[in-house]
């Protein structure tokens, strides 16, 4: 598995993941909107955006980044986002998540679904929210 990060901390976060669940992890530390890989390289991207690592992002750098993963993908490759869902029941009222602050023009376009299909990525949709996540996908 390969993880680009954008800094130090996420490289840390990444490498204690990769220790705890027992997997291989090729890590590179730099900008998001520019990987060291040839186009088609992979076949599924993951993009942990539960801190708000996308949805934060000044508009010009989300879109590198999108464009950038529809460039490594292979053709009818996937791209899943994995967001802080909305909250119901107690946890909604007494719940509040830190997470970094949201850029209004991700939100007011439509969020992830909106974004994928701006950069090309065919049937965008919400695959679905479980443990107050919500899951996105879009096909190369």
């Amino acid at each position: 598995m390969c993880a680009i990060v954008p800094d130090a901390a996420q490289a840390e976060r990444a490498r204690r993941a990769a220790e705890k669940f027992g997997f291989l992890l090729e890590l590179e530390t730099g900008q998001l909107g520019q990987a060291p890989f040839e186009d088609g390289a992979f076949n599924l991207i993951v993009v942990d955006n539960q801190q708000g690592l996308l949805s934060s992002m000044r508009p010009e750098d989300r879109v590198a980044t999108l464009r950038e993963a529809f460039r490594l993908l292979a053709p009818r490759s996937r791209i899943v986002i994995i967001e802080q869902g909305p909250r119901g029941g107690l946890g909604a009222l007494f719940g509040a998540r830190a997470s970094a602050p949201v850029d209004p023009h991700y939100s007011a376009a439509g969020g992830a679904t909106v974004a994928l299909e701006a950069e090309g990525f065919r049937a965008a949709r919400l695959l679905g929210e479980r443990d107050g996540l919500s899951f996105f996908e879009g096909v190369r």
